[in-house]
This record gives C-alpha cells, structure tokens and sequence, in this order.
C-alpha cells in the first residue's frame, strides 16, 4: 500500500497544471510569473503559462477591443467576441480535459486557499483579465460552453486590471501544488505559524538602539517557541 501511495503521488506531482491567461498585457504578467518560486515551477513543467490576446481576435484593422456601454455611463467596454475567441484558441488543443474559466468582480466569491486547492482539480485553468469597465457580461455566458465558470474577488479593493488578482491566483495555487516548495509543511497553513519572523542575528542595532529577537525564540524549548507561534499566529 505504502509503495501504491508513493506511486500515485508521484503521478499526480508530475502532472501539469495549465494556466491560460486571457490579457492585453502579456509582457508585464510574464514578468512576474516567470520569477522565484513559479519561474521554477515553469522549468519544472509543474505548471505551464499561456497567453491569448483579445486584440488578436477583432474585426476591425485598429485592434480596438473596447466600446462605450449601452445605457450611458463613464468608461469603455471591453467587447465580448475577442475575449471568447482568444479563450477559444488558448483551448484549442485541450478537449476532453477538465477546465475552470475564472471571471473577476468585486462581487464576486471570495478567492481563498479553499479555492485555491479546488482548482488543483482541474486540468486547465482560464484567467479572463478585464480593464477599463469591465468586459460584455456576454463573453461570461458565451464561456459556459468551455467548462466551469467561477466568480471571483480577490481582495476588497478595485483594480485598474484583472492581471493583479490573475497573477495572485496563480502564485497561491501554484504554491499548493505538491513538491513546488520542497516540503509540503512550508505551506503556511499546513503547520503553525506567526506572523512575526526572525532570522540571525539575535541582535541588530540601528541609530543607537539595539532590537532583539524575542526571549524565547532563542531558549531552545520547542513547546515554549510551539505555543509562542500559537499566541502570534
């Protein structure tokens, strides 16, 4: 049994988790997830980083993917065609495979590790980054028929992009994948944690002043330092 559990760890470690990103801005995500801890995660093919363009996908020759909405108001519209045809293409060759199609507002449900951990089981997970005042609220009904739509908040705050919370989403799904971060306990939640940190040395000094690591955290008595994380957790 041991031997069989090895086995389809090790399977499921292999398997590769597909992030297309639906952006006018590849360049300024690719950036940031191309760095530290995804970056390797890249070249470890633990996941994989698409993106599609809407400006590839209109009809007129400007490459204008925006329109003034419908009932008056301040601000433009991304249209829906282009952004349906660029998810479209990202999952051209992905048929038969499990897919999310994630669509952001601030009404939306709240993006948290639970959530994070639910899109482990997906195969494909489409990102579709909105600007200005949004997209069409048709390409969110037109993407039903790719897989399953979430709606998700990250945060409380409003973003001049989706490309912010798309990237956080990457990265606190990523980072759940097993083996990404060497040892499964280095996922904060998965084992007791503070808020406060230290490292060496004991002590620092700055203008004058010295500052000091907490007493215990240098004692040495683990079940002391245990329930000191506990109290600052």
């Amino acid at each position: 049994m041991a031997a069989l559990a090895a086995i389809l760890q090790s399977v499921y470690i292999i398997a590769m988790l597909r992030f297309h990103l639906i952006t006018l801005f590849p360049d300024a995500c690719d950036a940031y997830l191309n760095a530290s801890i995804l970056g390797r995660a890249r070249k470890e093919k633990r996941i994989s980083i698409d993106y599609q363009t809407p400006r590839d996908f209109v009809d007129n020759r400007w490459g204008k993917v925006d329109e003034r909405p419908y009932g008056g108001g301040p601000g433009m519209v991304m249209t829906a065609l282009p952004v349906v045809r660029a998810i479209k293409k990202s999952l051209a060759r992905r048929k038969d495979k499990k897919i999310a199609l994630v669509w952001f507002s601030p009404g939306g449900k709240e993006f948290t590790n639970k959530e994070a951990d639910s899109l482990l089981k997906y195969d494909d997970v489409v990102l579709v980054c909105g600007r200005y005042e949004g997209i069409d609220e048709r390409a969110k009904k037109a993407m039903k028929v790719f897989g399953t739509v979430k709606n998700y908040s990250v945060g409380s705050a409003i973003y001049t992009g989706a490309e912010v919370p798309a990237m956080a989403i990457v990265d606190a799904t990523t980072r759940r994948i097993p083996g990404v971060l060497g040892k499964d306990e280095s996922v904060e939640e998965r084992r007791v944690a503070a808020r406060e940190v230290y490292t060496r040395p004991e002590s620092i000094e700055w203008e004058g002043k010295a500052y000091r690591i907490p007493k215990v955290l240098a004692g040495g008595n683990h079940a002391e330092i245990e329930q000191w994380k506990k109290r600052k957790g």
